[in-house]
């Protein structure tokens, strides 16, 4: 149940993070988040979907080992999860293709191709259900640093993190530098605030063939390719769609362009092109600091063999106290596993945050984790217009 003081709704993520009345009561000032967080997790793990429920309950597990939140491992144990996914990969072929993509899109979503779909159509998994395991990781990776950030701010480090077997290592793989996308056009392979466009490896519900349900879902949002293709799976994107806007579109908490730098920061160490041009394009705009904001997208981090990062605090490199305290926070959530620490919390603390405007922080960096997973593990960034 909740504890933020109405005790009738449930709330996994202050449950798991183990809310103290403090955080509780600065979580509280907007509820919104609590209540569409929970709304998304109830309709992508209980709501209908084209892969069953325990199965998605068993892969939520398993990239919640990688992140390192072993409470959230039980919480789906305890509601039914597929046991299959410990240690010892499952055997039927298309459970395998399922844990595979979980894994990759969990650890190295910018690795992720068109070729990885192609394998799990080929493994028998529909576009319906693709989206719904591409959501499942995506969503996990949101909760576990929701859980993860919410406990930083209380005083308390992640526990010792045992990462699950790989299926799908990143090793010998590195980023495409592919010029061309998916559907023929321009491919931007570096960093930029200028507009760009997105298409799917996946075919998106056909404009003229969306039900109102499915509309309704990204209500507010353009009919393009990606909105069309998470609809898909309606009710998890009708609670998305709230949850953006919930911790985005409003004046509580964090200065908005803050969020918006949060999401470039974190685009950033998960290497999603295109939420860093959007995100860094509205803080710029926001902000007026638009050298600044081009400072961050300009550092290039270093990258192991499965592309995670090896070091995020060159993103913080000559910003402001107040901006290096955000960035270099963001940065060390968004890591797989979490690498942020209580001494990046007293450094906000420090440069003046309000308790408020730290819960913010942590949900704005959350919420992107998965948004570039979902970008990342279903389509590719082009230029809508070559004479750019």
């Amino acid at each position: 149940m909740s504890t933020t003081g109405d005790t009738t709704q449930p709330d996994d993520i202050g449950r798991l993070a183990a809310l103290d009345e403090r955080i509780a009561a600065a979580r509280a000032g907007k509820p919104l988040v609590v209540r569409r967080a929970q709304e998304a997790g109830e309709a992508l793990f209980d709501g209908p979907a084209p892969v069953s429920a325990p199965v998605r309950r068993g892969l939520a597990a398993l990239a919640a080992r990688w992140h390192g939140v072993p409470e959230l491992v039980e919480h789906h144990a305890e509601r039914g999860a597929d046991p299959l996914y410990g240690d010892d990969l499952p055997a039927d072929p298309a459970l395998r293709a399922a844990a595979a993509h979980i894994d990759l899109i969990t650890v190295s979503p910018a690795l992720a191709t068109r070729a990885d779909l192609a394998r799990l159509t080929e493994a028998g998994w529909s576009p319906d259900a693709i989206v719904t395991l591409s959501q499942t990781a995506a969503f996990t990776a949101f909760q576990a640093r929701a859980v993860l950030g919410l406990r930083l701010l209380q005083g308390r480090e992640p526990g010792p993190y045992r990462p699950p077997a790989r299926t799908t290592p990143g090793h010998g793989r590195t980023k495409s530098a592919a010029r061309t996308a998916s559907n023929g056009r321009e491919r931007p392979v570096e960093y930029t605030r200028e507009l760009l466009s997105w298409t799917a490896w996946v075919p998106p519900v056909p404009v003229d063939e969306l039900t109102p349900e499915q509309e309704d879902s990204f209500r507010g949002k353009t009919n393009g390719e990606y909105f069309r293709l998470l609809s898909r799976l309606p009710r998890v994107l009708a609670a998305r769609t709230a949850l953006d806007t919930a911790i985005f579109a409003t004046r509580e908490g964090l200065p908005r362009a803050e969020r918006e730098l949060a999401a470039a920061a974190t685009s950033k160490v998960t290497d999603c092109v295109y939420c860093a041009s959007v995100h860094a394009r509205k803080s710029a705009q926001m902000s007026k600091r638009e050298q600044d904001v081009d400072r961050l997208l300009g550092v290039s981090l270093p990258r192991g063999a499965d592309w995670v990062p090896e070091a995020t605090a060159g993103l913080a490199e000559g910003q402001d106290e107040r901006w290096s305290a955000v960035i270099a926070f963001a940065a060390a959530l968004a890591t797989t596993p979490v690498s942020a620490t209580t001494a990046h919390v007293d450094r906000l603390r420090a440069v003046g945050l309000t308790d408020a405007e730290l819960t913010d922080l942590v949900a704005a960096t959350a919420f992107f984790t998965w948004a570039n997973r979902l970008m990342l593990s279903l389509g590719d960034p082009y230029w809508p217009d070559a004479s750019r």
